[in-house]
């Protein structure tokens, strides 16, 4: 412990010493930002203020202060195509400059090319769209409510589903409770959710038996409180337990689309009702998505009481714009295509075998876990196989470590977690550059 504070003051007084430009402006534009930044989460820093970005392309960042980093964050996943891929950002300069209409509330020939894209990868056919993939997993909630007749949402302990209040909920050691830190939370969310450990059929089942739970909203593969697979048969299982007791699956691909073109759902050939997507697809442009199967399609447009017209538009009146579609056409097209995956989940098993030779060679009680394109180490071994056990697996301090260290020599992870994504303009140079550091810092620690 002594020698890690004294690692993490190192590196926290080397990052001070290389940003002062970041340092000014976040000292100098802080009076009027909520938290002194213009989204709060981008609060999170291991040093005491965040670094500014000057520019981006590709796989690559440059800061205020020259540093060009090798992004492995890419946006939480809002990046994953690269940073300003050439093929979108034509589109975008079509669709805004050269022909106008942003935002218009008509619809664009670009709607019905993405929307057969995403039934092709997907596999469930009738698709709208949002402006977040909170937005359209808080409307498909409220639809899933509609057409089941019942009040509950369950969702798995831990699991992150942007801001909507039925997600915060988790397991503790006496029951289910808010999770920690909720902010204004409308109820207690144990009146409208239910929670289940992923990976746990038991209690998902005793949960289910309750008979008040229109949709079960998951991940397919936990992955904002670190990377957490299945075991065999579970998805098998949750998906028998939903049709028995007569709920609906909802699939959030959010982040799970690094799984492949067609995210967990494809890649395991699952069969959800629902499909919610956000961030990856539109290039870094702004959009949601979220994709029905057919039949409950049928069955929802089957209520005249419900008014799907007037009163359900999602996003506000920015959702389904020109702009945001144009994009998404050209980043499901052009730059996140099958080719383009091979050579990112090659990369990320690059990555991850890398990484498991440090944790073997160094002895250290770690594991790293790999989706697709997407690979995350823990410090706890062998890897959690729920929320709750990879919540308590953080170790503030050694992330911040490891994050400082990494940045203080050109590379940026989730700052959240220790997530590494590639995207397209990934190199194979690029994931040797982090082994080689993430090495270097792990020996400082442990010699």
């Amino acid at each position: 412990m002594e020698k890690l504070t004294e690692l993490l003051t190192e590196e926290r007084r080397l990052f001070g010493e290389r940003n002062p430009r970041s340092r000014t402006a976040h000292t100098g534009g802080a009076s009027h930002l909520l938290g002194g930044v213009p989204m709060t989460w981008m609060a999170k820093s291991a040093a005491g203020h965040p670094l500014y970005l000057d520019r981006a392309s590709g796989a690559r960042l440059v800061d205020l202060d020259g540093h060009e980093l090798i992004d492995f964050c890419l946006g939480d996943t809002g990046a994953m195509a690269g940073h300003s891929p050439a093929p979108t950002v034509q589109a975008v300069g079509r669709r805004y400059g050269e022909r106008g209409g942003a935002t218009t509330m008509m619809p664009t020939e670009d709607a019905a090319v993405v929307a057969g894209e995403l039934a092709a990868r997907f596999g469930v056919s009738r698709w709208s769209f949002s402006l977040t993939a909170t937005d359209a997993n808080r409307w498909v909630l409220r639809l899933a409510r509609a057409v089941t007749r019942r009040p509950r949402i369950l969702v798995n302990s831990y699991s992150y589903h942007g801001t909507v209040d039925e997600s915060f909920i988790v397991n503790s050691g006496t029951g289910p409770r808010s999770r920690p830190g909720n902010v204004g939370a409308p109820c207690d969310v144990t009146l409208t959710s239910r929670v289940a450990e992923y990976n746990d059929l038991d209690e998902l089942e005793r949960e289910l038996a309750h008979g008040d739970v229109a949709a079960v909203l998951m991940e397919p593969a936990l992955t904002n409180m670190g990377i957490v697979l299945p075991e065999p048969g579970y998805l098998e299982g949750v998906r028998e337990l939903t049709r028995r007791h007569g709920t609906l699956l909802i699939n959030d691909e959010t982040h799970t689309i690094s799984a492949g073109p067609g995210g967990c759902t494809a890649a395991w050939n699952l069969d959800p009702d629902v499909v919610t997507l956000g961030k990856a697809i539109g290039g870094g442009i702004p959009i949601g998505a979220y994709g029905l199967s057919e039949s409950l399609a049928d069955r929802l447009w089957g209520h005249p009481d419900l008014d799907l017209v007037d009163t359900g538009g999602v996003g506000g009146t920015l959702a389904g714009n020109a702009l945001s579609l144009a994009a998404a056409r050209a980043t499901l097209t052009e730059v996140l295509t099958d080719e383009a995956y091979e050579r990112m989940i090659a990369l990320a098993t690059r990555y991850t075998a890398g990484v498991q030779r440090v944790i073997d060679t160094c002895s250290l009680p770690w594991s790293v876990t790999q989706l697709g394109a997407r690979a995350e180490y823990r410090f706890v071994s062998p890897a959690p196989v729920n929320g709750t056990a990879s919540q308590r697996a953080t170790d503030v301090d050694l992330e911040d470590y490891l994050h400082l260290y990494l940045v203080n020599r050109g590379i940026l992870l989730t700052p959240f977690h220790n997530m590494a994504l590639m995207c397209p303009a990934t190199t194979e140079p690029d994931v040797d550059t982090h082994l080689d550091v993430f090495e270097e810092a792990v020996r400082k620690l442990v010699m």
